[in-house]
């Protein structure tokens, strides 16, 4: 049995960060994308925490960033079963409170399962997976985790999903609009058939804020494809962090 890292460890095995700002990163069944995601935050400066589903203790961390993956095999619905487990318990009084949470793709499924943002993901509407880097502009630069984006900024990120329509109903989406909480949309195509675009939302205290894209993909040169758009939503945690 593999022993779980310890929270001044990563999982790979490297440096635990170089900043006091913690950062947790929660691993569920079928979790893909959390050591990249802890990769990303150890770029922007922070230091990545591991976080175990059946926990409910957060480690004392400044925020947290729920990965993307295929949780539980998304059976049920993508995401509704991990919005069950015990960490979620803890994360979602957290987050009602104040602490910034990020949703990543299952994340963000897990994310509107939990309530903390409205809405829900279904299947692509043309029913196969997709994988390719998108093009998206930036809705709201004003949450926790954009603002070192800029309102109107178009940037490119990777996707990759089965499940990545979001729906709500005209009387939600009405409401998302006019309180700026679209905080991203999709740009040139829409891959899965997303009402009005929407690629992310945030919540009412922008705190919370859900996407499909993976930023955690596009943080530096060489390595996934190759540009570094994403690093921005890591470098504004921290920021907003550090002055807080």
């Amino acid at each position: 049995m593999t022993a779980r890292p310890s929270p001044t460890s990563t999982l790979d095995g490297g440096p635990a960060g170089r900043g006091n700002t913690r950062i947790g990163v929660v691993t569920f069944p079928g979790s893909l994308d959390d050591r990249d995601t802890q990769r990303a935050i150890r770029r922007a400066g922070a230091e990545p925490v591991a976080l175990w589903h059946r926990d409910r203790d957060l480690k004392q961390v400044d925020a947290v960033v729920l990965p993307g993956g295929f949780s539980y095999g998304d059976y049920l619905r993508a995401g509704a079963i991990s919005r069950f487990s015990p960490v979620m318990e803890t994360l979602i009084d957290q987050a009602r409170a104040g602490l910034p949470v990020l949703g990543i793709c299952n994340g963000f499924q897990v994310l509107t399962e939990a309530h903390l943002l409205p809405g829900a993901m279904l299947g692509n509407n043309h029913l196969h997976f997709i994988c390719r880097e998108q093009k998206l502009r930036v809705e709201n630069a004003e949450t926790a985790w954009t603002a070192d984006y800029t309102a109107g900024q178009e940037i490119h990120i990777p996707l990759k999903n089965m499940d990545g329509r979001y729906v709500a109903d005209e009387r939600t989406l009405d409401m998302l609009e006019a309180e700026g909480r679209v905080a991203f949309r999709y740009l040139g195509m829409n891959p899965n058939g997303s009402l009005r675009d929407i690629a992310g939302i945030t919540n009412e205290a922008g705190n919370v804020v859900g996407l499909m894209p993976h930023p955690e993909h596009a943080v530096e040169p060489g390595i996934g494809t190759g540009g570094t758009d994403g690093l921005g939503f890591f470098t504004s945690i921290l920021k907003k962090l550090v002055n807080l």
